[in-house]
């Protein structure tokens, strides 16, 4: 073991470090998408120069020419309606891997709760922001209060009569305050 070395400790990267990798990074996730976009385009046009070829126009008449846009446009309705077919697939899968995934948390029963901000807000404000700007609404919430009269009872009266608790407990003191005491009870 090396003198002074702590083995607890983390050796952390420096941020000239951290950046350097993150920016080799990026720079091998830019190569990868550029190839990958290449790929596509050449995928593209090869699937466009087997399935489709080169169109002959010269020397067709006009009516061979209608017939030939017929062709085309049915050709378009049909891959439009493949289009719309798969589109819909796609987000009702899709609406279907959220639903299980709520469920899967539902299940679990953790929710990650987002981190929340204390924001000091008015009532005002807070109906302003619910109701919208056509509403205005005041709350003042001191002036709903009610007013209300404190009125004695019997044990503050008491507790006032009282007075000093010295000079109680001088009249309880002897026989005479312990009689006091239990007749007082009756």
């Amino acid at each position: 073991m090396v003198l002074g070395a702590n083995p607890r400790k983390k050796h952390r990267m420096t941020s000239s470090r951290r950046m350097h990798l993150k920016s080799l990074l990026l720079s091998l996730a830019k190569i990868a998408i550029e190839k990958e976009e290449a790929g596509q385009v050449e995928e593209k046009e090869r699937y466009m120069e087997e399935h489709c070829g080169q169109l002959q126009t010269s020397g067709l008449s006009v009516a061979d020419l209608q017939e030939l846009c017929k062709k085309i446009h049915s050709k378009i309705d049909a891959v439009d309606e493949e289009r719309y077919d798969m589109e819909s697939k796609v987000t009702k899968s899709t609406k279907e891997i959220d639903d299980l995934n709520v469920k899967v948390f539902d299940l679990k029963g953790k929710f990650k709760r987002p981190p929340l901000k204390r924001v000091r807000m008015s009532a005002d404000a807070m109906l302003r922001a619910l109701l919208g700007s056509k509403h205005k609404v005041s709350m003042d919430l001191r002036a709903n209060l009610k007013q209300v009269k404190k009125e004695d009872t019997e044990k503050e009266k008491d507790l006032r009569d009282v007075g000093d608790w010295r000079k109680n407990i001088e009249e309880k003191a002897g026989m005479e305050g312990r009689k006091k005491m239990f007749e007082g009870a009756e």
